[in-house]
């Protein structure tokens, strides 16, 4: 009867997985997927998850996540029985699943249970974990992609049912691991739908004020969004009727996670968030797309260099659609998203579009991918790069450029003509003389724009890299192939020059090498790296002096950055137009001071002063602009920041000193280059006015170690 029952049971859950996917399995489908669910509810008969629930439960929700995304029946299966090796007390092996299911099944399975199998042994550093668990997860991803898709599904469900773990501790690790490493490669895979969910999920647990207080203003403000949105959908639906285009009109909202990371980037508040809605439109091919932007700008006013064509040149994951950012009739940017429907199934999907289309994944795209993951894992185990330069790598965003006969390259945003060298050949990068940029020579910084032609020159007869092309690469695959050489090179070398460069600390300490060694911070620092390891990235700058001095002593060498004061404008130094009784806030990208000709720029907030050349005005709407005075009798201070190059680092003590001289108070100092001479300094000051930073300045000039002052930004 017991035997009947689940039977009945996997019947009824194929027929569900059906419904899901929108069409019905063949026979000998359903015939495998039901006997996937018989295997697994064996497996896990008796068991049940922190939530109370049977564990079976989750197998069976993992396979729903996978049917959603419409997977292939193989998939879904091993779905089904993803955790029957690890979690069955033995009932179900490896070569069980073998000889059942076959090999292909199995070796998904296999793949997962050991991504799942990380015990880490009492000792292991959560640095380590880490390491271990995208080593594994690369390798089993490289032998078969759809060992991920299988992890994500099985995250998804995990992070969905968190709540009911009781331990804090692991709770948060998990929520971590799958902002860090998980969400990351649902972004890089395109997986769109997963991406956004995992990070939300991670973030309600690691920052719950944060995530409730950002819930409670978007509630807040739900209404008059859905409004707006309706309103633009309507305004682009009925112009693309009069033209007889066919098109899906959509809405898209930010999630929370996103938003939150916005805030936090650009240093604002929620009502200063201008692009938290986004319009769709979905049509029937490709020359339909573009005849929609056309009609779009004729619409609203689109922004300058805000129009980016992800169909002629799609992003490494795949992705294409049209974006343009426009000007709407209330003032506000609004991001417009182009594509057809396939196009709109890969944007969500991502690689896995291809499963869904039933066709083989053997895309360009992903065969880097699988490349780069066994870089990545040879990489790690070496010690090239380390756990934070494969976070940046996944979160990065991409610009595209071309090389001469036209191959698309894709780079991190901010890359330079190293990071292009170095994607071209490794011994292209070793040997990089110079580049040029659409036929132009640039500079070693130049940062690479969309749709820039890139040549590179090389010098074959050049001994190899310089350490210094550390600072000019964006990429941390460039620096990882940068520090592979001079490690295979000059390995003993930088452990000497590190070396020598903490023993003349722990001299100015009056303490010994070993015993600044055992200090917690510098113990932090060299988590997960061998002795040689650590010394090595000190000899190479990548641990930096700075890093060391705040790791031993505890004391940030820069103070933190304090809350500006907000002022109205009643005690206001500034006038704006006519505008009265608005909150004036002080911009932090130009930092205006009384003096510098300025203009308020108005937000929900208030007003905001900007120096009339911030390269931040570009692209805001005009009618937002108004002309903007210093009232010259109200007494205050204002932050600048300037450049200064001394000729050596002992010269910026007496720099400060020189600086407090002249009655200006000074706040903090930030060494740019701690392992070079000239050395370069970044000083934050407060000043009256534009004059008496002048007069500082000028003294500055004249000052026997000082060698170059510039006012720059904070």
């Amino acid at each position: 009867m017991e035997r009947l029952q689940i039977q009945k049971e996997a019947e009824e859950f194929v027929d569900e997985l059906a419904s899901i996917k929108g069409h019905e399995f063949l026979q000998k489908e359903r015939d495998l997927i039901s006997k996937a669910y018989v295997v697994a509810s064996k497996a896990h008969e008796g068991m049940v998850r922190f939530s109370g629930e049977p564990f079976i439960n989750h197998p069976k929700e993992v396979a729903r996540i996978l049917a959603s995304l419409g997977m292939d029946v193989v998939t879904i299966t091993a779905g089904l029985l993803h955790d029957v090796v690890e979690d069955s007390e033995g009932k179900v092996t490896l070569d069980d699943v073998i000889k059942i299911f076959g090999r292909e099944i199995a070796r998904i399975v296999d793949g997962v249970t050991k991504v799942s199998s990380i015990n880490p042994p009492v000792g292991m550093s959560d640095m380590k974990r880490k390491i271990e668990t995208i080593q594994k997860m690369f390798l089993a991803m490289a032998e078969d992609m759809r060992v991920i898709f299988v992890k994500l599904a099985d995250r998804l469900h995990n992070m969905r049912t968190i709540q009911y773990v009781r331990d804090e501790e692991k709770k948060r690790y998990k929520a971590l691991e799958t902002l860090e490493i998980y969400a990351p490669i649902a972004h890089k895979l395109g997986i769109h739908s997963i991406k956004s969910e995992l990070e939300d999920l991670a973030f309600k647990v690691l920052y719950p004020e944060e995530y409730y207080m950002l819930k409670r203003l978007v509630a807040e403000k739900k209404k008059e969004r859905e409004a707006r949105t309706k309103e633009y959908m309507d305004i682009l639906k009925a112009a693309l009727e009069e033209h007889g285009i066919e098109a899906k009109i959509e809405g898209r909202y930010k999630h929370y996670y996103s938003i939150w990371r916005k805030m936090k980037e650009r240093g604002k508040r929620f009502e200063e968030i201008y692009d938290l809605i986004a319009v769709r439109a979905i049509v029937k091919d490709v020359p339909t797309c573009y005849s929609v932007l056309g009609i779009v700008h004729s619409i609203w006013p689109p922004l300058p260099g805000r129009i980016k064509d992800y169909i002629a040149a799609p992003k490494s994951n795949g992705y294409k659609s049209l974006h343009t950012t426009v000007i709407t009739q209330y003032g506000e940017p609004l991001e417009i998203q182009i594509r057809d429907e396939r196009m709109h199934v890969e944007a969500e999907y991502g690689l896995i579009a291809h499963w869904i289309y039933k066709e083989k994944p053997d895309l360009k795209s992903a065969q880097e991918w699988f490349e780069r993951l066994l870089e990545w894992r040879k990489e790690i185990s070496q010690g090239i790069v380390g756990i934070d330069d494969i976070k940046k790598e996944l979160q990065m965003d991409e610009v595209f450029v071309f090389t001469p006969k036209g191959e698309i390259k894709h780079l991190p945003k901010g890359a330079t003509p190293i990071d292009f060298a170095y994607t071209i050949h490794t011994e292209i990068g070793h040997h990089f003389a110079g580049a040029k940029v659409n036929g132009k020579m640039v500079p070693i910084d130049y940062q690479l724009q969309n749709g820039d032609v890139v040549e590179i020159i090389v010098n074959r007869n050049s001994s190899g890299p310089s350490l210094d092309w550390l600072k000019y690469a964006k990429s941390p695959r460039t620096k990882a192939k940068i520090r592979r050489f001079f490690k295979e090179k000059f390995g003993g070398e930088l452990v000497e020059r590190g070396k020598d460069i903490l023993r003349k600390i722990s001299k100015k300490l009056g303490r010994s090498l070993e015993e600044i060694l055992e200090i917690d911070g510098l113990k932090r620092i060299r988590e997960g790296l061998s002795d040689r390891e650590f010394f090595m990235k000190i000899g190479e700058g990548t641990i930096t002096f700075q890093d060391l001095l705040e790791a031993i002593t505890g004391e940030k060498t820069q103070t933190k950055r304090k809350r500006r004061r907000k002022i109205s404008t009643s005690s206001s130094p500034v006038v704006v137009g006519n505008l009265k009784n608005i909150e004036v806030h002080i911009a932090k990208c130009c930092n205006p001071i009384m003096g510098d000709p300025i203009v308020g720029v108005v937000s929900r907030r208030g007003i905001t002063i900007h120096r009339i050349n911030c390269k931040n005005l570009k692209g805001i709407d005009e009618d937002r602009i108004f002309d903007a005075q210093w009232v010259t009798d109200v007494v205050g201070s204002f932050d600048a920041f300037l450049r200064i190059v001394v000729v050596k680092r002992s010269d910026i003590g007496n720099l400060i000193n020189h600086i407090g001289d002249h009655g200006v108070d000074f706040v903090s100092a930030k060494i740019l280059t701690p392992n070079r001479e000239p050395t370069i300094v970044k000083v934050h000051v407060k000043v009256r006015d534009t004059k008496e930073l002048s007069i500082l300045m000028n003294n500055l000039k004249n000052h026997k170690c000082v060698m170059s002052v510039e006012r720059v930004v904070e």
